[in-house]
């Protein structure tokens, strides 16, 4: 059921990428791309223990599910009140990691309890803040589901989700997309497009900090895609691999946000799907068996660069999804 998942959004996502009209694949370049790309960064990937709650066994789990639950909120970081030297996502993981260190985690009943004003002061945020109000009740919507699904099916238990999956990155993926804001599926035009950004990224978390073991011991992960958001797309459309409309790129440059399930939404994230599934393909032809989920831990990180943040603004939207 899980594998079946991931095949529908790798089909949907090359659909919509050879119908699209706002954002092409430039297939020329594919080749030489994913030929230069520093693969060497991606034999051991790991997470920044600074900015997350590690070491500490199942409550590194209840973290991670929690934090996933709210790994969303990218178009509206631009107003958020960011820590020093940091992005709106790592501003986010860290402030949960300071709240974890100083308070232990939060169970599954308190998840359930916590309203905007609780997730406003937990991420440090101004209430007269219009925006982040309106992010900070969503967070609050976000993690009173996963309170709820996690008490009516698995008896509040963060490990016992995880271990319901039996060892596949997909099958989790099913049980969290049970969760509206974790099913992340889109119409365009009759397809319907599932991404499950972060049904799929919450597996390769817990695969990350546990080093492939215990808890985060998943025998599918190279069978995940991208996690698509809107960071991947931008450092493709930066690099030459992907190729934007006129109007598009102008309404992206100008700071304009791209409306949640319109059709260039979904092109700029389908896009970038299938280009990194093209890569990928390029890879294993020349003996490299590079999966596209360690070439989205490469990608999402070369983002963090200066310079992708400063030759263009990526695109920006309001959605739970990313």
């Amino acid at each position: 059921m899980g594998t079946e998942l991931l095949e529908r959004v790798r089909r949907a996502c090359k659909e919509v990428s050879e119908r699209a009209r706002y954002v092409q694949i430039n297939s020329s370049r594919i080749s030489a791309y994913a030929k230069s790309l520093p693969l060497e960064q991606i034999k051991s990937p790991e997470l920044d223990s600074d900015t997350h709650y590690l070491g500490c066994g199942q409550d590194t789990v209840a973290f991670l599910i929690t934090l996933d639950a709210i790994n969303f909120g990218s178009g509206y970081f631009p107003h958020l009140r960011k820590k020093p030297n940091k992005s709106g996502y790592f501003t986010i993981a860290s402030s949960l990691t300071e709240f974890y260190r100083k308070h232990g985690p939060l169970s599954a009943q308190q998840l359930l309890q916590l309203d905007a004003g609780d997730c406003t002061r937990i991420f440090a945020q101004d209430p007269e803040n219009k925006p982040v109000a309106e992010l900070m009740q969503l967070f609050a919507s976000a993690l009173n589901d996963l309170g709820r699904y996690l008490l009516s099916r698995f008896e509040g238990s963060f490990t016992r989700l995880v271990e319901s999956a039996g060892g596949s990155a997909a099958e989790l993926a099913i049980h969290l997309i049970e969760m509206p804001f974790f099913d992340d599926v889109l119409p365009y035009d009759e397809l319907s497009v599932p991404f499950c950004k972060r049904a799929q990224i919450t597996a390769a978390d817990l695969a990350i900090a546990f080093d492939g073991k215990g808890f985060g011991r998943f025998n599918d992960l190279h069978r995940l895609t991208i996690f698509a958001d809107n960071l991947v797309p931008h450092v493709l459309r930066v690099d030459g691999i992907l190729l934007y409309d006129e109007t598009l790129a102008a309404r992206i440059d100008s700071a304009q946000l791209i409306p949640a399930g319109s059709k260039e939404e979904v092109e700029l994230r389908a896009s970038a799907v299938h280009a990194v599934e093209l890569m990928a393909q390029e890879l294993i032809s020349e003996g490299r068996a590079i999966s596209p989920m360690k070439l989205d831990y490469l990608l999402w990180n070369r983002g963090q660069q200066p310079y992708y943040k400063q030759i263009h603004p990526r695109h920006r939207t309001r959605t739970v999804f990313y």
